[in-house]
């Protein structure tokens, strides 16, 4: 069965989502292929008030963006990741101790470096 949603459908689970959990820090994305983890992390990102265009991260690994609501957010898609190693290279580490809201889509890659919090 398929199921089909509006943005502003999407938009409202976000914000429930975001007003139950926003003092969590990472938020780790685990769903198939085009099961729309981009999709609801752009209705999220509507939410929060993200200045500018948000877009999968899928070659970059890593996008910022300034939220009026939450501050920095960091978008990572970890899909093209062989390795933990692969991701401490590219910084993600970093993003994961900053204290700002970290958004991952394929978190699956490098579990281990993921707080046992989220």
């Amino acid at each position: 069965m398929e199921f089909v949603f509006t943005l502003n459908e999407i938009k409202s689970v976000a914000e429930k989502i975001w007003n139950e959990y926003s003092s969590k820090k990472v938020w780790a994305f685990y769903a198939a292929m085009g099961s729309g983890k981009t999709t609801f992390i752009h209705a999220l990102s509507e939410v929060l008030k993200v200045h500018g265009t948000v877009s999968s991260p899928t070659f970059a690994i890593i996008n910022e963006y300034a939220s009026e609501v939450a501050g920095i957010i960091y978008h990572m898609d970890w899909y093209r990741l062989k390795n933990e190693d692969e991701a401490i290279n590219a910084g993600v580490e970093d993003m994961l101790n900053s204290n700002n809201l970290c958004l991952i889509e394929w978190p699956e890659k490098a579990e281990a470096l993921l707080p046992e919090d989220i």
